[in-house]
């Protein structure tokens, strides 16, 4: 059970026929045994589609004991979706990778979004970003044109966390999200879905 405003923080996304239902009007998540099935899987709605731009190249830290380390700082951006839309604040965040010997890249990312109302929103994600060693160089080429198209080449899957303290937007700090991302256009595109 929730307590709080986290019973009714996460309303924002209609769901029809499913127990879990977001309604940022409302300011919360509405819990309701109509629609309730243990054994379907999660469904995801769209929040927003974050394009952010980065400074390029990135920070080489080297081979470490954890792997090799990459620090990508965050530029600037945009972000847009039914609920949310503003911009990826300039020069607060970064990306923390380290790639392990396996190739694979394993994400820190952590940045503040400021919405068009200008509520600031902190969001920090941890996720993993492989490809095929025949598509490594397609998959971090960053400054390539946007092709979505394409995106199957590599995994690129985050779950980020979101912290505000408006009240506005305070069904954020109680949802689980995730993103089916690719890169692009001068950094990563990510496509942010809240699990219902």
């Amino acid at each position: 059970m929730f307590v709080g405003a986290g019973l009714y923080a996460a309303s924002a996304l209609l769901g029809r026929g499913n127990a879990h239902t977001l309604d940022p009007g409302s300011g919360g998540l509405s819990l309701d045994a109509a629609g309730w099935d243990a054994d379907s899987p999660p469904e995801l709605e769209f929040l927003f589609e974050a394009r952010v731009q980065l400074h390029l190249p990135p920070m080489d830290v080297g081979p470490t004991p954890e792997g090799n380390r990459l620090i990508f700082l965050v530029k600037g951006g945009t972000f847009e979706g039914p609920h949310l839309r503003g911009r990826v604040v300039p020069d607060a965040g970064a990306d923390w990778v380290r790639v392990r010997p396996d190739g694979t890249g394993v994400l820190d990312v952590r940045f503040s979004l400021e919405t068009h109302d200008n509520a600031l929103l902190y969001v920090h994600w941890q996720g993993r970003f492989w490809s095929g060693p025949e598509d490594a160089e397609y998959a971090t080429d960053l400054e390539k044109p946007d092709d979505p198209a394409g995106a199957w080449r590599y995994y690129f899957r985050a779950a980020p966390q979101f912290e505000t303290g408006d009240p506005r937007y305070a069904w954020l700090n109680n949802i689980i999200a995730v993103t089916k991302s690719r890169t692009g256009d001068g950094g990563p595109i990510h496509r942010v879905f809240a699990v219902k």
